[in-house]
Formats: structure tokens, C-alpha cells, sequence
């Protein structure tokens, strides 16, 4: 039988052990209510599912996120009934001969990588639910594209993001190797184009390389949200691809040396600004750039890629942006730079900026840091 003493003794340790454990507790219980706010908020004005492109489709990756970590059927529902409203499908031509994958948003863009993300969330539908129809088309999308002869398929940044977890899910769920052997040769053009060794960040695409193109101050002109779009990309491949795959040192290695890069430019107060070297070109915060890399980040560490004393302060730093900033009281993620495809000087980014894709990314780096505080 214990004393009296041993007991106050013992509870004074239980209450320690137990303080000590409550508070990244209460942290990650605050950011699964914020998740809810801006999802809640997100899903209420817009009740009506638009098209599969890309705008949309990026949101639902946020969207099935937030599902996988809160087991929320309403969110998946609205996934699935997205998913149903496009009849499971991205540009919907089927005839392979008009097949295109330049810049198109009509239907025989079927090749295009803008009307190829949808099928992340088709794939991640699959999983839950299992029925073909769900990733019939995804699959005879990608395999006809794996049958030709091209490899030049992602020439701008944003489509590594929008394709390549598309390849690493339909092999996971198909085990057919050259989705894998693809994947890599898809990347490696769209290295040969975009890649900076120097710094190790991407150009949007072929038209914003240096000294061709130049920031308002003579720089290098690194778009944010398309540097984020990798950097989300390369998470999402490495989640899902084999421990032994052939290649997978190579992303990693990527992974780690932009992870460097980002974080080098990143503002005092926590954002990045549109173009990364050069913070007057477009000054102010941008949230869905930040977004991105703030999920990447989180990834990274939580997978034990990076390394968590260098970059904890960065992403404190970002996550106080996003919740005390971007996020408005009402739910709604503000200072969402618009569609485009770079950072433009005068353009206005405020509060008010908002959009799907904006949220999407929000809701990717809040699941993160979720899994960061547990």
C-alpha cells in the first residue's frame, strides 16, 4: 500500500505528464476546429460542383485531405458528388485522334495536365469505395498517354503538382510499373526546361527563364504559387511511391534542396511574396503560394525528410501568416493571388482574394500541421 506521500508524489507526476501532453493536445484540437471554419465556409457558398478542371480540382485535394484526417463523410460526400457531376472524367472527348495537351480548356484537351488532377481525387475515391467506373477513365487517359512516344507532356510547373501524384495513385492501385518508369521521364523534361540548379527553385514555364525574362528589379523571376506547386508535388509523390523505387532518392534529393530554397526567401512576417528573389516586384502577402509550401514543409518533417530544429521556425512563422492574416473571421482564406501564371507588379491581393485552389492548399497545410502537433 502506497504512503500518503507516495501518493501526492505520484499524482504531482500524472499531473505533470499530463500538462506536459495537453498543450500540442489543445494546438492541434484548435487547428481541426479552423479546418472545419474555412471547409464549413468553403462548402456552404458553394453549394453548386463546377467542371473538372484544374481550379476546382485542386480544392478537392485539400477537400479529401481533410477527410483522411477527420474521418468526415460530409467532406468526402462532396468529393464524390463533385466526381459524379463530371461523370468521373476530366476534358471528355473521346476521340484519341483530337487528344491535346497544349494550353486548352475545351474538351479534347484530354492529355492536358489541368484536367488530369481530378483524377487524384477519383483515385482517392476509389480507395475508400472501391468500383471501377471510378478510375475507368483515369486509366484510359493515362495509359494512352504512356503509349506514345512523347515525354514532353508538363512544361509548366503548376502540371507537376496537377500529374504527377495522378501517377504514383493509379500505380499504387494498378501495380503497372511504367506509370513509375513515366513519371520519372516526364519529370526529367520537365527539368531540362524549368530547373534552376543555381537556385534550386523552378520558372513557371519556358517563357519566365532567366536572362530572357526578368523580375522588375532585374532578378530571376521565381513565381511563388508555381514553386509551391512542386514543392506540394514532390510531398505527394513521395507519400505514396515504393521505398524501392528506383528513382526515389533522386525526388528526394530534390525535395530537400528546394525545401533549402523556400525557406531561404521566406519574408519576416511569415509569407512569401509572388516572386521569390524579388519581394518588391509584387510586394505584400500571398497566401496560396504560401499554402503550398507551408504543407510541403510540414510534410517534409512529419516524414522525417527534414529536419525539424531548421525548420519549425519557418513554419511557425508561416502558420501564423495563414491563421492570423489570410484566414478572415467568417471562414473565408483571403490574399489568394488569382489565376495567372506569375507575380504581377500593381496587381491587388487583399483580404477579399480569395479562390477553390487557395483553399485547397489552406486546408493541405492545416492537415499537416495537425499531424505535425500530434
Amino acid at each position: 500500500m502506497k504512503t500518503f506521500l507516495e501518493n501526492v508524489i505520484l499524482l504531482a507526476f500524472c499531473l505533470i505528464g499530463a500538462s506536459s501532453c495537453a498543450a500540442p493536445q489543445d494546438e492541434a484540437k484548435e487547428v481541426v476546429d479552423i479546418i472545419y471554419k474555412v471547409n464549413n465556409y468553403w462548402q456552404e457558398q458553394n453549394p453548386k460542383h463546377g467542371r473538372s478542371f484544374w481550379d476546382n480540382a485542386a480544392y478537392h485535394t485539400g477537400n479529401m485531405e481533410a477527410f483522411f484526417l477527420t474521418g468526415d463523410t460530409a467532406f468526402m460526400d462532396y468529393s464524390k458528388a463533385w466526381a459524379e457531376h463530371n461523370e468521373w472524367k476530366g476534358a471528355k472527348s473521346d476521340n484519341k485522334a483530337e487528344w491535346k495537351y497544349s494550353y486548352g480548356e475545351s474538351n479534347e484537351y484530354v492529355l492536358f495536365g489541368d484536367y488530369q488532377i481530378c483524377f487524384q481525387t477519383y483515385a482517392d475515391l476509389y480507395n475508400i469505395e472501391p468500383d471501377t467506373q471510378k478510375i475507368a477513365r483515369a486509366r484510359e487517359v493515362m495509359e494512352y498517354q504512356m503509349s506514345t512516344d512523347k515525354n514532353d507532356y508538363w512544361w509548366w510547373a503548376d502540371g507537376l503538382y496537377m500529374v504527377m501524384p495522378v501517377m504514383t495513385k493509379l500505380y499504387k492501385i494498378t501495380g503497372n510499373p511504367l506509370y513509375l518508369d513515366k513519371l520519372h521521364e516526364y519529370w526529367v523534361f520537365a527539368d531540362s526546361l524549368m530547373y534552376d540548379s543555381e537556385d534550386a527553385l523552378y520558372y513557371r514555364d519556358g517563357k519566365y527563364i532567366y536572362p530572357k525574362h526578368k523580375s522588375a528589379n532585374g532578378k530571376k523571376d521565381f513565381w511563388a504559387r508555381g514553386d509551391g506547386w512542386v514543392l506540394a508535388a514532390l510531398a505527394k509523390v513521395l507519400k505514396d511511391l515504393p521505398e524501392t523505387d528506383k528513382y526515389r532518392q533522386e525526388y528526394i534529393d530534390r525535395f530537400q534542396t528546394m525545401a533549402k530554397a523556400v525557406a531561404a526567401c521566406q519574408q519576416p512576417e511569415g509569407y512569401w511574396t509572388r516572386s521569390l528573389l524579388d519581394p518588391e516586384h509584387a510586394p505584400g502577402p500571398e497566401t496560396s503560394g504560401t499554402a503550398f509550401f507551408t504543407y510541403g514543409l510540414l510534410w517534409g518533417m512529419n516524414n522525417g525528410l527534414l529536419d525539424k530544429a531548421t525548420y519549425q521556425p519557418v513554419v511557425e512563422k508561416a502558420w501564423k501568416y495563414l491563421t492570423t492574416v489570410a484566414l478572415q473571421p467568417d471562414g473565408r482564406i483571403g490574399y489568394v493571388q488569382p489565376i495567372g501564371e506569375k507575380a504581377i507588379p500593381g496587381q491587388v491581393v487583399d483580404a477579399n482574394s480569395t479562390a477553390n485552389f487557395g483553399v485547397g492548399a489552406f486546408l493541405l497545410a492545416a492537415c499537416e500541421m495537425v499531424r505535425f502537433l500530434d
